[in-house]
């Protein structure tokens, strides 16, 4: 019967102690290139989970059928929320109060202690919003009263300053206009938390509007939703269209597409990258072992043996690298928020980024090692022993 008589176990873990430069060399380069795959799969990861959790199945949102895909540039009537709650039988009610929250979103230019003005996103609310936005928490603070605005948790990461910056009873100015803040809120993850909330009629007064751009309602029943698109449908003269607001979201993912492409050919060229940079040291490495390579042949170990041996000292090199990568991102950069033309999102190295980073690094080892190991072992046993 055939049988393969393998090298020890110890006898690849002792040579990568043999060569100790030319080892830490090799892990560094294989660390730095797997930690870039780790950082590009959690940028991709956050995208999805932001988008992923802003909506709510239970939520339709109410806007004007120009605006397109996008509820910035929706302009509706301010009598809107009034004709919805009046004409729907599903929204949600409790002690009496309907849960519908008309709202005015914008994009403005937005300035904080004099710095640099940066794009931000504004929404109007109202005392009902938390009932429709129900993943909604004040982390500190109070809800904002005339002349002030409450932050999301990820607005200074928007708008590029320092999370002090916007500490409670500083001030933003927008619009011509100087707002002092009184509370900060998370929205579980969602687009949300890089929004700047103020009273809605606040916001009207200051912005010399009357209209509304969006009336969000919550359905008893998710099943219900149609029955608000029917209304939009019927009531031309009002020029509505609604979503659920997972679809809505969903639309945007879609929109978002070919940036998550764009994300995954990085990764594809990192891991390029890594492979030709575990080549070059593999081969380096390799040729300094041309009479050792030959002498185990020469004792009566097989080809495949050997190569085995050197696959295994690139796979321990290899899994050391991607461990220490994995630690790296997990303590610098997971949770880091990143600007985004939709607001900001946090870099999410969840289980999937963390197996996709690992089995990369993996990977690079066992495909780096392979080339030159065969190389090696393809010349003449009797020439390589001559070799100086």
């Amino acid at each position: 019967m055939f049988s393969l008589r393998l090298l020890p176990w110890e006898y690849g873990v002792r040579n990568l102690m043999r060569r100790p430069t030319r080892t830490v060399l090799t892990l560094a380069a294989l660390t730095i290139v797997t930690l870039l795959v780790f950082v590009v799969v959690g940028f991709i990861r956050g995208l999805e989970q932001s988008l992923s959790v802003s909506g709510d199945p239970a939520v339709v949102i109410v806007y004007s059928i120009g605006a397109d895909e996008s509820v910035e540039n929706s302009a509706i009537a301010a009598r809107t929320a009034g004709l919805l709650t009046a004409s729907l039988e599903g929204i949600q009610k409790r002690y009496g109060v309907v849960h519908a929250s008309p709202e005015l979103y914008l994009g403005t230019r937005v300035s904080v202690g004099g710095s640099d003005e940066s794009l931000g996103l504004v929404r109007g609310v109202t005392d009902a919003t938390p009932l429709v936005r129900r993943r909604v928490r004040l982390i500190e603070g109070r809800w904002p009263g005339r002349g002030e605005v409450m932050v999301g948790k990820l607005v200074a990461a928007k708008l590029g300053l320092k999370a002090g910056e916007l500490a409670i009873g500083s001030s933003v100015t927008f619009d011509r206009h100087t707002w002092r803040i009184s509370g900060q809120f998370s929205a579980g993850g969602s687009a949300l938390e890089s929004e700047i909330w103020g009273g809605l009629n606040d916001l009207q007064q200051a912005l010399n509007r009357q209209d509304l751009s969006l009336v969000a309602l919550l359905m008893s029943d998710a099943a219900q939703a149609p029955e608000v698109d029917l209304f939009c449908k019927q009531r031309t003269d009002l020029e509505l269209q609604s979503l659920t607001e997972t679809a809505y979201y969903r639309k945007l993912q879609t929109h978002y597409a070919p940036v998550r492409a764009l994300a995954w050919l990085v990764v594809a060229l990192v891991a390029g990258a890594g492979v030709f940079a575990g080549l070059n040291m593999m081969y380096g490495a390799v040729a300094g072992r041309t009479r050792e390579i030959a002498m185990l042949q020469a004792v009566g170990y097989r080809r495949r043996a050997v190569l085995a041996s050197l696959i295994q000292e690139a796979v321990l090199l290899a899994c050391a690298a991607s461990l220490l990568a994995g630690a790296i991102a997990l303590v610098f950069f997971n949770g880091i928020a990143i600007r985004f033309t939709m607001g900001a999102f946090a870099l999410r190295l969840d289980s999937v980024a963390v197996l996709v980073g690992c089995a990369t690094g993996v990977l690079l080892g066992v495909v780096g090692a392979l080339p030159p190991a065969w190389k090696a072992l393809s010349a003449e046993v009797a020439e390589s022993l001559k070799a100086i």
